[in-house]
């Protein structure tokens, strides 16, 4: 598979370049034991599909990417399915990122040979923050996602592992920048407190996030109409917006919803 340029292009100074590429809609497949499942606060999964074929559906419905995260592999040790990653990249042809279980070279390396476009780290970054050093410099930067899981904690927002189970004391905008500089190429943001409760992107942090860094920025937890998509763009500037029950339980169409934002002259491909 080819991997496409990410939306948002860095000048050789860090900077953005002018005119910013087409917002992406990414729906999310978390997977546990071969099966997409989807909860609320990280908790409660019910389960909402075959992944392969949820993918092939997305991909035919307009989808512009998917990420597919195992959230039970880093919690129970396991690695990301490799056959898993064979099946989607036989079944689409939209750019897809793998998330779950990279704790090293060797696992990113042979998630990226079996036809992932892209890797997503989360808790293994934290713990070895070398490790994004080491994937963007063998890799190169674009194939490098950093994920981060926060929750607001007496003020502040704070960086969850382990699938949201186990509290840091790092703060996210801080881990953020720093994730940027040890050469991540991209990062999913995703707040805990809003993630499946279909009340809207948390608008705020996301602004103060995108503000502050030149790479891309994916945002998560909290989608539940077409609205809260509008809004998100237009007041965060974000180049993507992830979801996954919306899109999952059909109460989303990815093809009316790019409609729809493309009525409010937020740029898609259609």
């Amino acid at each position: 598979m080819t991997t496409v340029q990410v939306a948002k292009h860095t000048s050789p100074s860090g900077g953005r370049e002018a005119g910013s590429l087409a917002k992406r809609i990414i729906p999310c497949l978390d997977v546990k034991e071969g099966r997409t499942v989807k909860g609320v606060n990280f908790v409660d999964l019910r389960d909402a599909g075959d992944p392969v074929e949820l993918a092939y559906q997305y991909s035919k419905q307009g989808a512009d990417e998917l990420v597919f995260l195992d959230i039970t592999a880093t919690h129970e040790r396991r690695k990301t399915m490799v056959e898993l990653v064979k099946a989607v990249a036989r079944q689409v042809n939209i750019p897809f990122t793998i998330g779950g279980g990279i704790n090293e070279i060797a696992d990113a390396d042979i998630l990226l040979n079996s036809g992932a476009d892209k890797i997503s780290i989360n808790s293994a970054a934290v713990r070895n923050p070398a490790l994004i050093n080491e994937l963007a410099a063998a890799f190169g930067k674009q194939f490098v996602v950093v994920a981060v899981d926060t929750k607001f904690v007496n003020g502040k927002n704070l960086v969850h592992l382990n699938g949201g189970r186990i509290a840091t004391e790092m703060e996210t905008e801080q881990w953020i920048k720093e994730a940027e500089e040890r050469g991540a190429g991209e990062i999913l943001l995703t707040s805990m407190d809003h993630d499946g409760t279909k009340g809207g992107f948390d608008n705020g942090l996301l602004k103060k996030v995108n503000d502050k860094i030149s790479i891309p920025l994916i945002a998560s937890g909290g989608a539940g109409n077409v609205q809260h998509f509008i809004d998100v763009f237009q007041q965060t500037d974000v180049d993507a917006a992830l979801a996954a029950s919306v899109f999952h339980y059909g109460e989303i169409l990815i093809p009316s919803l790019k409609e729809e934002l493309k009525k409010h002259q937020i740029e898609v491909r259609l």
